[in-house]
Protein backbone atom coordinates (compact mmCIF):
# COMPACT_ATOMS: atom_id res chain seq x y z
CA UNK A 1 0.00 0.00 0.00
CA UNK A 2 1.07 3.31 -0.54
CA UNK A 3 0.23 7.19 0.27
CA UNK A 4 1.84 8.57 -2.70
CA UNK A 5 1.08 6.16 -5.23
CA UNK A 6 -1.97 4.47 -4.78
CA UNK A 7 -3.25 1.32 -6.65
CA UNK A 8 -6.58 0.70 -7.23
CA UNK A 9 -7.50 -3.34 -8.13
CA UNK A 10 -10.32 -4.59 -9.69
CA UNK A 11 -10.55 -8.45 -9.50
CA UNK A 12 -13.31 -11.02 -10.70
CA UNK A 13 -13.39 -14.31 -13.08
CA UNK A 14 -13.85 -14.19 -16.53
CA UNK A 15 -17.46 -13.10 -17.13
CA UNK A 16 -17.92 -11.88 -13.74
CA UNK A 17 -18.46 -8.24 -15.35
CA UNK A 18 -15.36 -6.27 -14.34
CA UNK A 19 -15.53 -4.71 -17.33
CA UNK A 20 -18.65 -2.89 -16.54
CA UNK A 21 -16.89 -1.94 -13.41
CA UNK A 22 -14.09 0.02 -14.48
CA UNK A 23 -15.95 1.66 -17.16
CA UNK A 24 -17.70 3.26 -13.76
CA UNK A 25 -13.99 4.04 -12.70
CA UNK A 26 -13.00 5.38 -16.27
CA UNK A 27 -16.09 7.78 -15.58
CA UNK A 28 -14.79 8.81 -12.72
CA UNK A 29 -10.93 9.57 -13.40
CA UNK A 30 -12.26 11.49 -16.41
CA UNK A 31 -14.65 13.43 -14.52
CA UNK A 32 -12.23 14.11 -11.38
CA UNK A 33 -8.98 14.47 -14.03
CA UNK A 34 -7.53 11.31 -12.51
CA UNK A 35 -4.21 10.46 -14.76
CA UNK A 36 -4.34 6.53 -13.87
CA UNK A 37 -1.85 4.25 -15.36
CA UNK A 38 -4.56 1.32 -16.97
CA UNK A 39 -3.35 -2.17 -16.54
CA UNK A 40 -5.37 -5.06 -17.93
CA UNK A 41 -4.90 -8.39 -16.15
CA UNK A 42 -4.42 -10.47 -19.37
CA UNK A 43 -0.95 -8.76 -20.03
CA UNK A 44 0.82 -10.86 -17.36
CA UNK A 45 -0.63 -14.21 -18.90
CA UNK A 46 3.00 -16.29 -19.56
CA UNK A 47 1.58 -17.51 -22.68
CA UNK A 48 0.47 -15.92 -26.26
CA UNK A 49 -2.71 -17.72 -27.47
CA UNK A 50 -0.46 -19.92 -29.77
CA UNK A 51 1.43 -20.63 -26.75
CA UNK A 52 -1.72 -21.82 -24.38
CA UNK A 53 -3.18 -23.77 -26.57
CA UNK A 54 0.49 -25.72 -27.22
CA UNK A 55 0.69 -25.77 -22.92
CA UNK A 56 -2.74 -27.17 -22.86
CA UNK A 57 -2.27 -29.61 -25.46
CA UNK A 58 1.62 -30.41 -23.10
CA UNK A 59 -0.63 -30.28 -19.86
CA UNK A 60 -3.53 -32.79 -20.72
CA UNK A 61 -0.62 -35.02 -22.26
CA UNK A 62 0.86 -35.20 -18.84
CA UNK A 63 -2.56 -36.05 -17.26
CA UNK A 64 -3.05 -32.39 -16.06
CA UNK A 65 -6.63 -31.77 -17.51
CA UNK A 66 -7.31 -28.92 -15.18
CA UNK A 67 -4.47 -26.16 -16.96
CA UNK A 68 -6.38 -22.83 -16.71
CA UNK A 69 -5.69 -18.96 -16.59
CA UNK A 70 -6.99 -19.08 -13.59
CA UNK A 71 -4.17 -20.61 -11.95
CA UNK A 72 -0.31 -19.52 -11.18
CA UNK A 73 1.37 -21.81 -13.98
CA UNK A 74 -0.25 -19.89 -16.86
CA UNK A 75 0.45 -16.30 -15.38
CA UNK A 76 3.35 -14.49 -14.33
CA UNK A 77 1.92 -13.61 -10.93
CA UNK A 78 6.09 -12.76 -10.04
CA UNK A 79 5.70 -10.23 -12.37
CA UNK A 80 2.20 -8.34 -11.28
CA UNK A 81 2.97 -8.03 -7.70
CA UNK A 82 6.55 -6.26 -8.79
CA UNK A 83 4.34 -4.24 -10.53
CA UNK A 84 2.13 -3.62 -7.93
CA UNK A 85 5.48 -3.15 -5.61
CA UNK A 86 7.55 -0.81 -7.65
CA UNK A 87 4.78 1.29 -8.42
CA UNK A 88 3.84 1.64 -4.48
CA UNK A 89 7.59 2.65 -4.45
CA UNK A 90 8.14 5.23 -7.26
CA UNK A 91 5.11 5.50 -9.24
CA UNK A 92 6.54 3.26 -12.03
CA UNK A 93 7.13 -0.31 -12.99
CA UNK A 94 6.87 -2.34 -16.04
CA UNK A 95 3.98 -3.55 -17.78
CA UNK A 96 2.72 -4.34 -20.98
CA UNK A 97 -0.14 -5.50 -23.36
CA UNK A 98 -2.33 -8.19 -24.51
CA UNK A 99 -3.68 -7.87 -27.99
CA UNK A 100 -6.74 -9.55 -27.98
CA UNK A 101 -8.03 -8.91 -31.83
CA UNK A 102 -7.52 -7.50 -35.06
CA UNK A 103 -8.19 -4.12 -34.03
CA UNK A 104 -5.55 -3.65 -30.87
CA UNK A 105 -3.28 -5.61 -32.92
CA UNK A 106 -3.40 -3.52 -36.16
CA UNK A 107 -1.59 -0.21 -34.49
CA UNK A 108 1.30 -2.57 -33.38
CA UNK A 109 1.56 -4.44 -36.82
CA UNK A 110 1.56 -7.85 -34.63
CA UNK A 111 -1.04 -11.19 -34.73
CA UNK A 112 -4.16 -10.74 -32.33
CA UNK A 113 -3.52 -13.23 -29.46
CA UNK A 114 0.20 -11.63 -28.66
CA UNK A 115 1.88 -9.31 -26.39
CA UNK A 116 3.27 -6.14 -26.81
CA UNK A 117 7.17 -5.82 -25.50
CA UNK A 118 7.71 -5.01 -21.49
CA UNK A 119 7.50 -1.11 -21.48
CA UNK A 120 8.20 1.48 -18.12
CA UNK A 121 4.98 3.13 -17.33
CA UNK A 122 5.64 6.96 -17.40
CA UNK A 123 6.32 8.88 -14.59
CA UNK A 124 3.38 11.36 -13.60
CA UNK A 125 0.71 9.33 -13.16
CA UNK A 126 -1.61 9.81 -10.32
CA UNK A 127 -2.86 6.18 -9.62
CA UNK A 128 -2.37 2.28 -11.51
CA UNK A 129 -5.46 0.91 -11.58
CA UNK A 130 -5.60 -2.60 -12.69
CA UNK A 131 -8.42 -5.34 -13.96
CA UNK A 132 -8.39 -8.75 -14.47
CA UNK A 133 -8.26 -12.20 -12.60
CA UNK A 134 -5.36 -11.88 -9.81
CA UNK A 135 -5.83 -8.58 -8.29
CA UNK A 136 -6.29 -10.07 -5.13
CA UNK A 137 -4.47 -13.21 -5.04
CA UNK A 138 -2.56 -14.63 -2.55
CA UNK A 139 0.00 -17.37 -3.07
CA UNK A 140 2.81 -19.68 -0.97
CA UNK A 141 4.99 -17.77 -3.39
CA UNK A 142 3.48 -13.89 -4.34
CA UNK A 143 1.03 -11.67 -1.90
CA UNK A 144 -0.37 -9.67 -4.50
CA UNK A 145 -3.15 -8.41 -2.61
CA UNK A 146 -1.24 -6.26 0.30
CA UNK A 147 -0.17 -3.89 -2.39
CA UNK A 148 -3.77 -2.26 -3.00
CA UNK A 149 -5.02 0.34 -1.76
CA UNK A 150 -8.60 -0.29 -2.88
CA UNK A 151 -9.70 -3.83 -3.97
CA UNK A 152 -13.08 -4.27 -5.48
CA UNK A 153 -14.45 -7.88 -6.45
CA UNK A 154 -16.51 -8.44 -8.82
CA UNK A 155 -18.40 -12.07 -8.57
CA UNK A 156 -22.04 -12.42 -9.82
CA UNK A 157 -23.61 -15.82 -8.19
CA UNK A 158 -22.08 -19.09 -9.66
CA UNK A 159 -24.76 -19.92 -12.08
CA UNK A 160 -25.35 -15.89 -13.51
CA UNK A 161 -21.55 -16.20 -13.60
CA UNK A 162 -21.91 -19.18 -15.88
CA UNK A 163 -24.94 -17.57 -18.42
CA UNK A 164 -22.92 -14.92 -18.85
CA UNK A 165 -19.73 -16.53 -19.91
CA UNK A 166 -22.26 -18.92 -21.93
CA UNK A 167 -23.12 -15.78 -23.65
CA UNK A 168 -20.49 -14.01 -24.23
CA UNK A 169 -18.18 -16.41 -26.15
CA UNK A 170 -21.26 -18.25 -27.82
CA UNK A 171 -22.32 -14.75 -29.68
CA UNK A 172 -18.90 -12.81 -29.10
CA UNK A 173 -16.27 -15.52 -29.49
CA UNK A 174 -18.28 -18.43 -31.99
CA UNK A 175 -17.41 -21.13 -28.90
CA UNK A 176 -19.95 -23.87 -29.22
CA UNK A 177 -21.68 -24.83 -25.57
CA UNK A 178 -20.06 -27.95 -25.53
CA UNK A 179 -16.82 -25.97 -25.36
CA UNK A 180 -17.43 -23.16 -23.43
CA UNK A 181 -18.92 -25.97 -20.65
CA UNK A 182 -15.62 -27.63 -21.67
CA UNK A 183 -13.84 -24.62 -20.25
CA UNK A 184 -15.47 -24.29 -17.02
CA UNK A 185 -14.93 -27.56 -16.09
CA UNK A 186 -11.11 -27.10 -16.88
CA UNK A 187 -10.92 -23.97 -14.69
CA UNK A 188 -13.02 -25.25 -11.96
CA UNK A 189 -9.75 -26.50 -9.71
CA UNK A 190 -8.16 -23.24 -10.55
CA UNK A 191 -11.29 -21.24 -10.02
CA UNK A 192 -11.65 -22.72 -6.20
CA UNK A 193 -8.05 -22.42 -4.86
CA UNK A 194 -6.86 -18.91 -6.22
CA UNK A 195 -10.06 -17.11 -7.84
CA UNK A 196 -12.57 -17.56 -5.07
CA UNK A 197 -10.18 -17.16 -1.73
CA UNK A 198 -9.42 -13.49 -3.48
CA UNK A 199 -12.93 -12.29 -2.69
CA UNK A 200 -11.97 -12.56 1.14
CA UNK A 201 -8.94 -10.52 0.65
CA UNK A 202 -11.04 -7.65 -1.33
CA UNK A 203 -12.40 -4.55 0.20
CA UNK A 204 -15.68 -3.82 -0.99
CA UNK A 205 -17.26 -6.90 -3.27
CA UNK A 206 -20.17 -6.49 -5.94
CA UNK A 207 -22.48 -9.53 -6.21
CA UNK A 208 -25.00 -9.55 -8.68
CA UNK A 209 -27.79 -11.81 -7.78
CA UNK A 210 -30.69 -12.75 -10.18
CA UNK A 211 -34.32 -12.55 -8.80
CA UNK A 212 -35.58 -14.91 -12.48
CA UNK A 213 -35.29 -18.73 -12.44
CA UNK A 214 -31.08 -19.60 -13.35
CA UNK A 215 -31.15 -23.09 -11.76
CA UNK A 216 -29.77 -24.78 -15.65
CA UNK A 217 -27.58 -21.96 -16.44
CA UNK A 218 -26.10 -23.98 -19.47
CA UNK A 219 -30.26 -23.53 -21.44
CA UNK A 220 -30.54 -20.09 -20.56
CA UNK A 221 -31.38 -18.01 -23.94
CA UNK A 222 -31.40 -14.77 -22.22
CA UNK A 223 -28.58 -13.06 -19.58
CA UNK A 224 -30.86 -12.01 -16.41
CA UNK A 225 -31.25 -8.21 -16.73
CA UNK A 226 -30.08 -5.52 -14.51
CA UNK A 227 -33.34 -4.91 -13.41
CA UNK A 228 -33.79 -8.39 -12.61
CA UNK A 229 -31.74 -8.23 -9.92
CA UNK A 230 -30.65 -7.23 -6.93
CA UNK A 231 -26.82 -6.36 -5.76
CA UNK A 232 -25.46 -7.54 -2.47
CA UNK A 233 -22.48 -4.94 -1.85
CA UNK A 234 -20.28 -5.92 1.23
CA UNK A 235 -17.76 -3.87 3.03
CA UNK A 236 -15.33 -5.18 4.62
CA UNK A 237 -14.37 -2.64 7.05
CA UNK A 238 -17.45 -0.61 6.86
CA UNK A 239 -15.94 2.13 9.31
CA UNK A 240 -16.01 5.71 7.01
CA UNK A 241 -19.04 4.40 4.59
CA UNK A 242 -22.05 7.04 4.87
CA UNK A 243 -24.83 4.15 4.64
CA UNK A 244 -27.51 6.63 5.87
CA UNK A 245 -26.59 8.42 2.84
CA UNK A 246 -26.46 5.74 0.45
CA UNK A 247 -29.79 4.68 1.18
CA UNK A 248 -31.18 7.65 1.03
CA UNK A 249 -29.48 8.21 -2.67
CA UNK A 250 -30.35 4.84 -3.46
CA UNK A 251 -34.22 3.78 -3.41
CA UNK A 252 -34.97 0.80 -2.48
CA UNK A 253 -31.96 -0.01 -1.32
CA UNK A 254 -31.58 -1.74 2.41
CA UNK A 255 -29.05 -3.05 4.94
CA UNK A 256 -29.01 -7.00 5.36
CA UNK A 257 -25.94 -6.87 7.79
CA UNK A 258 -24.15 -4.24 9.48
CA UNK A 259 -21.76 -3.93 6.82
CA UNK A 260 -24.14 -5.17 3.49
CA UNK A 261 -25.79 -2.69 1.40
CA UNK A 262 -28.73 -4.33 -1.19
CA UNK A 263 -29.83 -2.29 -4.03
CA UNK A 264 -31.64 -2.99 -6.98
CA UNK A 265 -29.60 -3.99 -9.99
CA UNK A 266 -30.48 -1.05 -12.01
CA UNK A 267 -29.14 1.62 -9.64
CA UNK A 268 -25.87 -0.68 -9.69
CA UNK A 269 -23.90 2.14 -11.60
CA UNK A 270 -25.13 4.81 -9.13
CA UNK A 271 -24.10 2.88 -6.22
CA UNK A 272 -20.59 2.48 -7.89
CA UNK A 273 -20.20 6.23 -8.10
CA UNK A 274 -21.45 7.21 -4.71
CA UNK A 275 -19.17 4.74 -3.06
CA UNK A 276 -16.36 4.76 -5.65
CA UNK A 277 -16.00 8.68 -5.95
CA UNK A 278 -15.48 9.59 -2.67
CA UNK A 279 -12.98 6.75 -2.01
CA UNK A 280 -11.13 7.91 -4.88
CA UNK A 281 -10.92 11.54 -4.10
CA UNK A 282 -9.44 10.45 -0.40
CA UNK A 283 -6.95 8.47 -2.30
CA UNK A 284 -6.33 11.72 -3.86
CA UNK A 285 -6.11 14.30 -0.74
CA UNK A 286 -3.95 11.75 0.69
CA UNK A 287 -1.15 11.96 -2.00
CA UNK A 288 -1.38 15.45 -2.38
CA UNK A 289 -0.70 15.68 1.29
CA UNK A 290 2.07 13.34 1.52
Amino acid sequence: MSVKHPIVAITGSSGAGTTSVTKTFEHIFRREEINAALIEGDSFHRYDRKEMKAAMAEAAAAGNHHFSHFGPEANQLEELEALFRNYGERGTGRARKYLHNAEEATPYAQEPGTFTPWEEIGAGTDLLFYEGLHGAVVTDKVDVARHADLLVGVVPIINLEWIQKLHRDKTARGYSTEAVVDTILRRMPDYVNYIAPQFSQTHINFQRVPTVDTSNPFIARDIPTLDESFVVIRFAKPKGIDFPYLLTMIHDSFMSRPNILVVPGGKMQLAMQLIFTPLILRLMENRRRA
